[in-house]
Parts: structure tokens; C-alpha cells; sequence
């Protein structure tokens, strides 16, 4: 059995469904402080298999302890933790509380318990404003610009020195670049709270008017059209790296880091004119200051993953927006109709 922290949320409710559809038991804890129960329920419906749940907060070692004891399981794929560059900059100390304190109870816990096989979902932000595209794993990590990326910078530091200190560990540090998209049926996707933190969630609620227009954080960045340029991966192809990682920590010792990117990179504006062009709908915007703590650019090299997991990105830009677009067209107003939607054709 896996346990999965944070798996009724957005990356962890598809990676989720990608466990059960390969055979594996799954055990979901989440506090649902940005995520909804429905996500398991849509995920069951998918794969006619319910995952087990408990609600519950990561940073709670007695309730990890329980669960320990009372389920067989033999890994972990840990996703909880807060994620919002700008939030962070405005509440550093809750950030460095969830992402950084409560993984180091969940290791606590694991250790108790005689488990030591951990996938731990990274961010590309660790490697901060790093002077050389694409980024490589062995690229310094630097000093990321926002207190998000120093927490799971810090999170990583503490893995590997618990790796260093103790042979029987064998963790994967993933480095995700920006996940977008959701599952083709569009039945589970992102659904943010309040107004979205990043691009494309905020692009769709533009596109359904549950806001009026998409403010774009700096025009003057020294990229080719002046906006910030990201790599942008379908959570369905992350989903998938966790399941190749998880494969291969039953066959090594240690600590091993893997980016997960395509290694194209799309400035805001390319953004804007592709999600324009599936929906046929104009997106009103407007360019503002940049956000602190936001950097021009950054995409993967995806490379040592391909070689070492057997893992590639398959899906394209095209159907990172179609499926988000199926996705916010079938559930306008996010997880909050109790009835799964009606499936909604996108071109």
C-alpha cells in the first residue's frame, strides 16, 4: 500500500489515479485546506477502485503513527504542502511550518514505522535564477527568490542529510516545472481557491468570467517578448513520473534527483494566443509589475530522467490547454457540484 500526502489535491489526486490504474492500494491523507474530498470520489469513478482516505494534517506524527500501524504500507508519495510563490512571500513562517516542519514529522513517522522509501514532489524553483537553459539536476540549486522555493530547497537538504545518515533510505526528489492540464475526461483538475496563483487556472477562470481579466506580472523580463517564460508539463505525464521513480527506489539506495519537464519553454503571452486559439475565445489581459519573487525564465532538461526512468513527457502544449479547458467547461465552478459533470468535447 502507498501512502499519498496531499492526495486529494491537484497533482496528488492524479497521481493518485495512476496508482490505482497500475495495481497499487493507496492510502490518502489530506487536511483539504486547498483540495476537496470529491477528487477521490471522481478518481474512483474513473478507475472503478476507491482509494482509502483519512483527514488529516501530515504535521500530526501521533495520527502518522496510526496509520503506520494499522495499514501495510511501503512507501510514501509525499505532496502535502502549501505552494503559492506570492502567498509565500506574504506568510513565510506558515510555509516553512507545512513544507519543511511537516516533512520532517512524516520522516519521523517513517522511521518509526521501519518505511524508508520516499517520493517527494520538488519544484524547479530550488534551482532559484539560474544563469544557464535548460537546467540540469547537476545545476547548483542556488538561492531560490521566494520563501516557497527555500522551503523545499530546505526539505530536500534535510532528505539527503537523512539519506547520508542512514543507508536504508531511498528517496526521489522530483523537480516539477509548472504542472498544467488534467485527466482527459474532465473529471479531476486544478481547483484553486480564491483567485488562482498561477497562469492557466487563472487563464480559464478569465475564459468563464469568474474573473474579469488576467493581470500578467511584468512585461519588461529579458525574454523575447518581455513576458516570463516557463515549462509547462501535463499533470497526467507527472503522474506518471511518481510511478516510474516509485519502480526504481526498490532498486537503489540513497537519495536520486530527476527534473520533470518537457524542455520547450512558452513565454505568458505564447500562453495566452494557444489558450485563445482552443477556446476560440478572447482573453482580455493587461500587463503589470512583476510579482516578488517570480524569475524570467526557466525550463528543464529532462534528459536523465528519460534515461534513468524510463519517462518521457507525451502529451503536448495542445493538450495541456484542451483537457484543462475540458476540465473548467464541465466544472465551472470547480468541485463544487456534488454530481460528476457531463463529459464536454474540446476540439
Amino acid at each position: 500500500m502507498i501512502l499519498v500526502t496531499g492526495g486529494a489535491g491537484y497533482i496528488g489526486s492524479h497521481a493518485v489515479l495512476a496508482l490505482l490504474e497500475t495495481g497499487h492500494e493507496v492510502l490518502v491523507l489530506d487536511n483539504l485546506c486547498n483540495s476537496s474530498r470529491l477528487s477521490l470520489d471522481r478518481v474512483a469513478l474513473l478507475t472503478g477502485r476507491q482509494p482509502r482516505f483519512i483527514e488529516g494534517d501530515v504535521r500530526d506524527g501521533a495520527l502518522l503513527d496510526e496509520l503506520f500501524q494499522r495499514w501495510p504500507i511501503t512507501a510514501v508519495m509525499h505532496f502535502a504542502g502549501l505552494k503559492a510563490v506570492g502567498e509565500s512571500v506574504r506568510e513565510p513562517l506558515r510555509y516553512y511550518e507545512t513544507n519543511v516542519a511537516g516533512s520532517i514529522t512524516l520522516c519521523q513517522a517513517m522511521a518509526r514505522a521501519g518505511i524508508f522509501r520516499l517520493v517527494f514532489s520538488s519544484s524547479a524553483t530550488v534551482y532559484g535564477e539560474s544563469v544557464s537553459m535548460p537546467i540540469r539536476e547537476d545545476c547548483p540549486t542556488g538561492i531560490p527568490t521566494n520563501p516557497y522555493g527555500q522551503s523545499k530547497l530546505m526539505a530536500e537538504n534535510v532528505l539527503k542529510a537523512l539519506a547520508d545518515s542512514d543507508p536504508r533510505w531511498s528517496i526521489a526528489l522530483l523537480r516539477y516545472f509548472n504542472p498544467i492540464g488534467a485527466h482527459e475526461s474532465g473529471l479531476i483538475g486544478e481547483d484553486p481557491n480564491g483567485t488562482p496563483n498561477n497562469l492557466l487556472p487563472y487563464m480559464l477562470q478569465v475564459a468563464v468570467r469568474r474573473q474579469p481579466q488576467l493581470s500578467i506580472y511584468g512585461g519588461d523580463y529579458a525574454t523575447h517578448d518581455g513576458t516570463g517564460v516557463r515549462d509547462y508539463i501535463h499533470v497526467m505525464d507527472l503522474a506518471q513520473g511518481h510511478i516510474c521513480a516509485l519502480e526504481r527506489l526498490g532498486r537503489s539506495a540513497g537519495v536520486s534527483v530527476w527534473n520533470l519537464g518537457t524542455g520547450q519553454g512558452y513565454s505568458v503571452l505564447e500562453m495566452v494566443r494557444a489558450f485563445e486559439q482552443i477556446t476560440g475565445r478572447a482573453l482580455p489581459y493587461r500587463i503589470v509589475a512583476r510579482r516578488p519573487g517570480d524569475i524570467a525564465q526557466c525550463w528543464a532538461d529532462p534528459s536523465k530522467a528519460r534515461v534513468e526512468l524510463q519517462w518521457n513527457a507525451e502529451r503536448d502544449l495542445h493538450a495541456m490547454l484542451a483537457d484543462a479547458w475540458r476540465w473548467q467547461l464541465s466544472n465551472p465552478q470547480g468541485y463544487q457540484h456534488e454530481q460528476a459533470p457531463q463529459a464536454v468535447m474540446v476540439g
